[in-house]
């Protein structure tokens, strides 16, 4: 028998700590790891989770100064860059599909609502699918969209809509669509100059990744991919963001899931699909 000194809560024996270390680290350690580990999500945490997120988000992504003239200069630097690369062909396709009424009434109200109904109804698929990934899937959104503040913060951009002189068609207001919080009595709740990155494409991007690496039928993989490429031709069909604005989405979403997967230890769809208790 030893003494008690020497053993540890579970009653094996062990040795004990070098003079000047501290006994306490593999408890530390123990209790970070099981912060770490996927674990069953639980529904009223979640629902408040998710809300919190989101208004803190919200109030932060607005209480940016909407430093308009910064903005403007922004939008011109960016369409002078698209012209360097010879992918300036944003006014075309707002005034192309503009021409056709059903199809930009029809991309309006998929700017306006599909953003929160996909993603909210992907975290609900996972959560009641594919619990063990849950978290991770879930983390890897919020940091994109943690992220994504500090492009608002920094570099704030005009949309091609609101640029001075740019001669683009704001297809929300041309059409009277509502539910747009970029475009017409609700843009003054919301800042009109945080259109880099684009939070469209982030959480598209994420959505259309996740279904394609997790959905078993083929036609709901395709469907995961059509989504963001669909909604990469929506934003700029309606004047609301640059191709260089959907890049800034996709940057923000690289970290998201890599800062996902540093946590975890493994990217969420290689994570099981069924949590411990």
């Amino acid at each position: 028998m030893g003494d008690a000194n020497t053993r540890t809560l579970d009653g094996l024996p062990t040795t004990p700590p070098p003079k000047g270390e501290r006994a306490d680290h593999p408890v530390a350690e123990k209790r970070m790891a099981r912060l770490r580990a996927p674990r069953t999500p639980r529904l009223w945490f979640e629902i408040l989770l998710i809300a919190v997120s989101y208004w803190t988000y919200s109030m932060i992504r607005n209480a940016v100064p909407e430093q308009k003239a910064e903005a403007l200069r922004n939008a011109d630097w960016i369409w002078q860059a698209e012209h360097s690369l010879g992918i300036a062909v944003e006014h075309t396709v707002n005034h192309a599909v503009d021409s056709v009424t059903w199809l930009i009434v029809t991309m309006n109200y998929y700017y306006a609502t599909l953003h929160f109904i996909v993603t909210i109804g992907v975290l609900v698929w996972l959560y009641r699918w594919h619990p063990g990934r849950y978290a991770a899937a879930r983390l890897a959104l919020f940091a994109t969209t943690g992220v994504a503040l500090l492009g608002y913060y920094f570099f704030p951009l005009a949309p091609p809509r609101l640029m001075t002189g740019g001669g683009f068609v704001d297809t929300l207001i041309d059409h009277g669509t509502w539910g747009s919080m970029a475009s017409g009595n609700l843009a003054s709740m919301s800042n009109q100059y945080a259109a880099m990155p684009s939070m469209h494409i982030g959480w598209s991007l994420w959505c259309g990744i996740t279904i394609a690496l997790l959905a078993k039928p083929l036609w709901a993989r395709a469907l995961g991919l059509l989504y963001p490429a669909t909604t990469l031709l929506v934003i700029v069909s309606t004047a609301n963001h640059f191709w260089l604005d959907a890049l800034g989405g996709v940057a923000c979403l690289s970290v998201g899931f890599a800062l996902a997967s540093l946590w975890y230890g493994s990217l969420p769809h290689r994570l099981a699909k069924v949590a411990v208790a």
